[in-house]
C-alpha cells in the first residue's frame, strides 16, 4: 500500500500503552458531563441507591448511569438498548463510564424509578447557567413538539374512531349473512366448509364487537372521552399532514433567546398549544429568577385566557393572533409573533432595522419598495376578511433578508 496514509499494524505492541484520557480531547464536552455530574449531591436531589449495600451484588453507582443518560440527550439517543451498544463501542462513553456496560434494563429502570430526581438536576442545570451569566435575558421562545409514545394507532380510541369500528364490523356481519342466506337457498350447491367458515368469521366478528364495546364503556368514563390501551397517558394528537396523527405526547419547551438554553419543559398529553402559554412562561419565569419575563410563541399559542394569565404573572407575551394581521400604535403589524413596522414602503422587524422583508402575495413575490401606505391597508383588510370569514390562508407571509 505505498504512497497511501497508512494505519497502526493491529499486532504491533507498544512498551508505554496508550492511557483512556488520552482518546478524549481536553475541551471535549463529556469532560463537561462528568465535571458537572461529579459536583451534584445525588443523594439530595433523590437518586436512590446512593450508597452501597452491604450484601448482594454491587450496583452501578447513580452517578454513572447519570452519566449515560446525559450523553444520551446531548447525542440524540434516546433508546436504553442504544445506549447499551454505544456504551461497549463508543469511546466517549467508555471514558465516561470508565469502560462500564450496563444493560438496557439497568439504563431504562434508571430512567423510570428516578424521573423527579432527574427533573431535580435539570433545575440544578439552569442555576449554574444563572451563575455564569447565561440567562442575562429575561425573554424566552416557546414552542410545543409531537413525541411519538409506545402506542399504536389500533391501539388508540376515541369516539370517532369507535364508531367508525363497530360500524364497519356491522358491515361485515350483515356481508356474511347475505351470504349464508345465499348458500341455504342454493343448498347443496354450496360446499358445507364454505359454510362453517362463514358461521366461523361471524362468530369471531360478534367476539370482537364485544371486546370493542367493553373497551368502548372503560372510555367513556374518561374525561376526554379516549383510552390507550398500551399507554394509558398516550392520546391522539393531529400533525401538520394532511390526514395523519400520531399517539404520543405533546412536550412543551421554552429555551432562551440568547443563548439557546431550555429553561423550562413539560411533558403534556393535550394535542394543541392553545391553552398552555400561561403554565409553561410561569415556569421559565420562576426558573430564571425574574419578576418580569418576555416570551415569544406562535399564533397556536393564542388564547385571550391565556394572554391575561400571562399579563397578571408580569410576562410580555408576543404571541401572534390567531388567523389574523392586527395593526398596532406605530403602524406595527404582527405576523408569526413577530412585530414588523411599515416606513417608506417596506416592512422591517423592530428588533432588526436594517433586515428588509420580502412578501409573498398568493404565490406571487412581492419586492420590498413595491409597499406603498396604501398597500399596508389592503393587507390588513384582506386579512381582517379571512379572519371573519375562519379561514388559515392568509395573503401575506414575511421573511427576513439580511
Amino acid at each position: 500500500m505505498s504512497g497511501f496514509v497508512e494505519g497502526i499494524d493491529r499486532s504491533q505492541s507498544t512498551l508505554f500503552p496508550a492511557m483512556l484520557d488520552d482518546y478524549v480531547s481536553e475541551d471535549n464536552l463529556v469532560r463537561a458531563v462528568d465535571a458537572f455530574v461529579e459536583g451534584l449531591d445525588l443523594g439530595k436531589l433523590g437518586f436512590g441507591r446512593v450508597a452501597a449495600l452491604e450484601k448482594g451484588r454491587p450496583a452501578y453507582h447513580p452517578a454513572t448511569l447519570l452519566k449515560i443518560y446525559i450523553y444520551g440527550y446531548l447525542n440524540r439517543v434516546p433508546s436504553s438498548r442504544r445506549l447499551e451498544r454505544e456504551c461497549q463501542r463508543n469511546i466517549e462513553l467508555v471514558w465516561l463510564t470508565g469502560h462500564l456496560a450496563p444493560d438496557f434494563k439497568t439504563i431504562a429502570d434508571f430512567r423510570k424509578d428516578n424521573g423527579e430526581a432527574i427533573r431535580e438536576v435539570c433545575r440544578t442545570f439552569v442555576a449554574l447557567c444563572r451563575e455564569l451569566d447565561l440567562l442575562s435575558v429575561a425573554s424566552v421562545a416557546i414552542d410545543g413538539s409531537k413525541f411519538k409514545a409506545v402506542n399504536a394507532r389500533d391501539k388508540n380510541f376515541t369516539e370517532a374512531k369507535m364508531r367508525r369500528r363497530l360500524e364497519r364490523l356491522d358491515e361485515s356481519i350483515a356481508r356474511y349473512m347475505a351470504q349464508l342466506e345465499t348458500a341455504d337457498r342454493r343448498g347443496d350447491a354450496v360446499p358445507e366448509a364454505r359454510v362453517l367458515r362463514f358461521k366461523d368469521k361471524i362468530a369471531k366478528l360478534r367476539d370482537e364487537i364485544a371486546r370493542l364495546s367493553a373497551i368502548n364503556a372503560e372510555m367513556m368514563k374518561s374525561e376526554d372521552k379516549q383510552i390507550s390501551l398500551t399507554d394509558p397517558d398516550a392520546r391522539s394528537m393531529a400533525t401538520s399532514g394532511k390526514d395523519t396523527g400520531i399517539v404520543g405526547y405533546n412536550v412543551q419547551a421554552a429555551v432562551d433567546t440568547k443563548n439557546h438554553l431550555i429553561v423550562a419543559h413539560e411533558v403534556t398529553n393535550v394535542g394543541t398549544d392553545r391553552h398552555q402559554l400561561s403554565n409553561i412562561a410561569e415556569q421559565a419565569r420562576t426558573e430564571m429568577g425574574v419578576e418580569t419575563l418576555d416570551a415569544v410563541a406562535d399564533r397556536g399559542y393564542y388564547a385571550s385566557e391565556e394572554i391575561r394569565a400571562c399579563e397578571e404573572a408580569g410576562i410580555n407575551r408576543h404571541a401572534a393572533k390567531a388567523d389574523d394581521l392586527e395593526l398596532k400604535g406605530g403602524r406595527t403589524l404582527w405576523q408569526a409573533g413577530l412585530p414588523l413596522r411599515g416606513s417608506g414602503g417596506c416592512l422591517y422587524l423592530s428588533c432588526r432595522p436594517k433586515a428588509r422583508l420580502l412578501l409573498h402575495d398568493r404565490g406571487q413575490r412581492l419586492g420590498p419598495t413595491s409597499l406603498p401606505d396604501q398597500r399596508l391597508s389592503e393587507l390588513l383588510n384582506q386579512a381582517w376578511l379571512h379572519h371573519q370569514q375562519g379561514t388559515t390562508d392568509l395573503p401575506m407571509g414575511a421573511r427576513g433578508r439580511a
